[in-house]
């Protein structure tokens, strides 16, 4: 461990299935790619009912699982306590990185499904993509799968396959709000 009181300070915990699981430490990518999402949430959401939340407050589901999503956005204020989020957020993203990746794809987004979380997505910096999951009769459904294409992989493209590709759509939450990828993944090192 290391004798570093900041690095000591940065690491915090979730409960998974009734497990205590360390969180690593956030990479830069991880923190800028999560950021966009907050400010663009934050800047649509100002005034409005909604309450959007970035990375570092738990959200209890369950007695076993209480987790900490890198982006919420919660409706529903009574839900919202002192130290955490006591139930299903209305939107929930977990941004990948590899040591979380197996859980937000499966433990996880199960969970969230059976909570009743109505909107969840999953970001990866890595190859700057959204899946967006819809829960509809109790299930997630993948909605979507939006990616931001490096130059280089464009220019390989047929203008057939270029055109297919979607660079923004809407959160399903608001009807108005349009999700650029640029703005998410656009300056991402």
């Amino acid at each position: 461990m290391s004798g570093n009181l900041a690095y000591q300070e940065e690491r915090r915990e979730e409960l998974i299935g009734g497990n205590v699981v360390m969180m690593s430490p956030a990479s830069a990518g991880h923190t800028y790619t999560a950021n966009n999402i907050y400010r663009i949430f934050g800047n649509y959401l100002k005034g409005k009912n909604c309450i959007p939340f970035g990375d570092g407050l738990l959200v209890r589901l369950t007695d076993e699982d209480k987790f900490v999503p890198d982006f919420m956005v919660v409706c529903d204020r009574s839900k919202i306590k002192r130290t955490y989020i006591d139930g299903a957020p209305d939107l929930v993203v977990e941004v990948l990185s590899p040591g979380t990746a197996k859980n937000d794809k499966g433990y996880k987004k199960s969970v969230y499904e059976s909570s009743g979380v109505p909107e969840y997505w999953l970001v990866n910096p890595a190859d700057k993509s959204i899946e967006v999951y819809l829960l509809e009769n109790g299930k997630y459904t993948l909605d979507n799968v939006y990616t931001l294409y490096p130059a280089e992989e464009l220019e390989e493209m047929t203008d057939e396959e270029r055109a297919a590709i979607v660079t923004e759509f809407k959160c399903h939450l608001y009807n108005d709000l349009i999700i650029r990828l640029d703005d998410i993944f656009g300056d991402l090192f």
